[in-house]
């Protein structure tokens, strides 16, 4: 074997990875994305190509079928449902962690040849709103810069994301310049202390939300500080009256007292901003997830329009992508509103040429439903059939339990999935297996949109294939063999790159047409790129906008007029606190490939919520003995660990989204999470929930050890760690242990009793509600558990060293009844 190249999974960073068959995975050196970088989740990206529950064959209504039978129940399903109610009572829900093959054939189909434009996918969730500031400000959705101009801005201003958290290896880049040169001076906007925050020059802890009015207030001081390139607006840019104008109110008195800022810290800001030509602004979903994102966006690029700091060296608005190929999907017209190839939905010429080019029978004339809707439309019985695929929107949803009733509700729901146990699979009719990362071959697109391979390092598993392959069976099982007799991904390369360069001469900025004519060997081998790829800049190009050329049909760019306001939910006297929610470092997203490597659970073991001190204690959190949380939103409640924490701006609390049933009963965020969305973009505000706090009443919490997977009847909370040799879980019930025993021998399959081949160890506190047991088969500690009511239990660290211990000495058992060590 040689050693493969390819990208990782992850995040938008799209670092490369090279698999050595004598030094294992490694972080590639040569990739121009991470330069022999990578970080905790990518590094044991290999201990996820032999999971438990895979999802190893087709399955109809839980029983196992051979893939033509279900490929033809899924064609004469949808067939059915179009027949009787039209294509738009169909959809399709699918994943930035698609390739851009998988991408591109299913959007094909949807919008091509069922005639309808439901297909979206979870990207909406994160960058929808930066699509539609891009396209409003450049007349296309193009990321101007690049990750080269990290190493030359002498400013860099991060809002919005925990870069450190949720795109370390970027972070590792600037932080290795800077502590090397000293460069760049780094601002941070967030409400919390994060870890990025932590390491800033200057950290503003705005008030959540608030971002519209800090990045208007600088617009207005730009302005009157004449700090503007005068010649850049007048040759470029259209709308600078009207974008100064709407801001106007926002002094920096003004601004200051509406971001919760002083006018001090603000000011600085502000100076440092306009007398620094090198500036870089870097932003995420603190920005795009909120019912006013777009126009954050746009406040954020008419700073840099404002300035003419855009495509060049150091200088741009920089949108960090949460997914690995969220930009792939955007390339391909993955988002409702969008048409492949950065194609006009609203132009009828561009339509017919797309039609035409694909010889798709009735293209869908308008955009379709954005995720909210297309699930509000699931639930209202309007979408019948509806497929899903590498996502899982029972839980990654905002007001996860009304999507939970519209799957629960679908007459035909299909699910492609690797993993056969996730929340949305089990509500399908149709369960597809998918190849996964190392078993699949295609291209994603980064943050810069750099163009890499993803290569297949092993065969599937049992029965899984690729999701292209699917989408492409059931197309040509519902009669559309020629368009759709696709034989590799290097084939639908070839068109994705065709259509790109179709009529474009410019006019559009996605053109990789250079790389329409790419043998299978040659996609094979192909390197990273950035798009273009075209007769001009047929090796890329790295930087948009040096030249003053927009895609507005003038050529100019446009400031948008933004009247800043605040989150659409605002925090009351029955939910006097805003919930943040986000990532932790090593998990990714609801869990299924991460959830359980132990090396990934140490850092963020348990569902948590942070909480400022003063608030901790106005809820009676700060003494509360189980340490656990009920966090009420008007949607829906969950629980958690509570963390108290200095790093939360008091009246806000922040907590991971990661969380399913898999791992944690009860402890699902988006539960809580109201279903409010940008009205241009559709992306759902995740950042300013209100919410109050309530103690967990429970009767009894603690924690269990075991070398076997437990499961707990209906509890409060249940949370399971894996852990090398043994399994660590986490507790609250309602009722009192009275019967510990009793209670712990329930949660085995087939119950232990004294007597077998072990012995129990046994000690109740009737006084206190206390119990706690272990079971020992030879000497070898096998299961523990510690349960209380009022008060805390020992280090869990203490019991992981006596399970990692072939025999306990006496001493050992005498302490694990006194409930501590001597």
């Amino acid at each position: 074997m040689k050693p493969i190249a390819t990208v990782c999974a992850y995040c938008g960073v799209g670092c490369g990875l090279v698999v050595d068959p004598e030094q294992g995975l490694q972080a590639d050196p040569d990739h121009p994305a991470n330069h022999g970088r990578f970080c905790a989740k990518g590094a044991t990206l290999m201990q996820t190509l032999h999971p438990q529950k895979r999802l190893l064959y087709p399955m109809l209504h839980r029983h196992r079928v051979s893939w033509s039978k279900a490929i033809n129940h899924i064609a004469g399903g949808f067939q059915a449902v179009i027949d009787k109610h039209g294509p738009d009572a169909t959809a399709f829900y699918v994943s930035g962690q698609f390739l851009t093959e998988d991408y591109y054939v299913a959007n094909k189909l949807m919008k091509g040849f069922i005639g309808s434009a439901n297909i979206d996918t979870n990207s909406r969730l994160c960058m929808a709103s930066t699509v539609v500031g891009h396209t409003r400000a450049f007349g296309a959705d193009t990321v101007p810069g690049c990750y080269e101009d990290l190493d030359l801005a002498d400013l860099i201003v991060i809002a919005g994301s925990n870069t450190a958290v949720c795109h370390p290896v970027l972070f590792q880049r600037i932080m290795e310049r800077k502590q090397r040169t000293g460069a760049p001076h780094l601002i941070v906007i967030d409400p919390r202390a994060s870890q990025t925050a932590q390491a800033a020059d200057q950290h503003l802890a705005l008030k959540a939300g608030a971002d519209g009015f800090l990045f208007g207030g600088l617009l207005h001081h730009l302005n009157r500080a004449a700090c503007l390139d005068l010649a850049f607006l007048e040759q470029h840019v259209q709308g600078f009256g009207a974008a100064t104008t709407a801001v106007s109110a926002l002094t920096l008195t003004q601004t200051a007292a509406a971001c919760g800022l002083s006018t001090a810290e603000t000011a600085a800001f502000f100076e440092r901003f306009a007398r620094t030509p090198r500036v870089v602004t870097l932003y995420s979903q603190g920005i795009n997830q909120s019912s006013s994102g777009s126009d954050k966006v746009n406040a954020i690029l008419n700073c840099h329009l404002a300035t003419g700091r855009i495509g060049k060296p150091g200088a741009g608005p920089f949108s960090l992508t949460g997914q690995g190929n969220a930009m792939g999907g955007r390339e391909v017209g993955g988002l409702a509103n969008q048409l492949a190839a950065h194609l006009d939905f609203q132009d009828a010429a561009q339509r017919a040429m797309l039609a035409d080019f694909w010889q798709a029978p009735q293209l869908a004339p308008k955009p379709g439903l954005k995720a909210v809707e297309l699930f509000e439309a699931v639930a209202a019985g309007k979408v019948k059939a509806l497929w899903i695929a590498c996502t899982n929107p029972a839980v990654s949803m905002p007001d996860s339990a009304l999507v939970r009733r519209a799957l629960a509700a679908c007459d035909l729901l299909v699910v492609s999935e690797c993993m056969a146990d996730t929340e949305t699979a089990a509500f399908a009719d149709v369960l597809l297996p998918a190849a996964t990362w190392g078993e699949k071959s295609g291209t994603v697109t980064n943050s810069e949109r750099r163009i890499s391979r993803q290569r297949a390092l092993q065969a599937a598993p049992g029965e899984a294939k690729p999701d292209w392959w699917a989408f492409a069976a059931v197309a040509r099982a519902m009669g559309w063999h020629d368009a759709f007799d696709y034989r590799n991904p290097a084939q639908i390369f070839r068109e994705h790159a065709a259509l790109s360069g179709l009529n474009n001469h410019g006019r559009r900025d996605f053109d990789i047409s250079a790389l329409a004519d790419i043998s299978d060997r040659d996609y094979h081998r192909l390197r990273p790129i950035q798009w273009p790829v075209n007769a001009q800049y047929p090796r890329g190009r790295a930087r948009f906008f040096d030249d003053g050329h927009f895609f507005h049909r003038d050529g100019k760019a446009v400031m948008i007029a933004v009247s800043p306001r605040l989150p659409a939910q605002t925090p009351d006297l029955v939910f006097p606190l805003q919930l943040l929610t986000g990532r932790v470092p090593d998990q990714w997203h609801t869990m299924s490939r991460t959830g359980d490597l132990a090396a990934l659970r140490r850092r963020d073991e348990e569902p948590c919520v942070a909480v400022h001190p003063d608030d901790a204690s106005a809820a009676g959190l700060a003494d509360h003995p189980s340490g656990l949380v009920t966090v009420i939103g008007l949607a829906g409640e969950f629980n958690a660990r509570v963390e108290i924490s200095d790093e939360q701006r008091p009246g806000t609390v922040f907590a991971p989204f990661h969380w399913t049933s898999c791992f944690a009963a009860n402890a699902k965020a988006n539960l809580a999470v109201s279903a409010v969305c940008d009205p241009l973009s559709g992306q759902p505000e995740f950042k300013a929930t209100p919410v109050r706090l309530r103690p967990l009443a429970c009767g009894a919490y603690g924690f269990v050890f075991a070398r076997e997977d437990l499961a707990a009847n209906d509890p409060l909370y249940w949370v399971r760690i894996p852990r090398p040799g043994f399994v660590r879980y986490e507790f609250a019930v309602r009722e009192t242990l009275d019967d510990g025993l009793a209670w712990f021998q329930s949660l085995w399959p087939q119950a232990k009793v004294a007597g077998d081949d072990g012995e129990w160890l046994v000690f109740r506190d009737a006084g206190e509600g206390g119990f706690r047991a272990a079971y020992l088969t030879a000497g070898r500690l096998a299961a523990c558990v510690f349960a209380a009511r009022q008060r805390p239990l020992p280090s869990r660290q203490w019991i992981e060293a006596l399970f990692l211990k072939d025999r306990l000495a006496l001493d050992e058992r005498k302490q694990l009844l006194a409930g501590a060590p001597v």
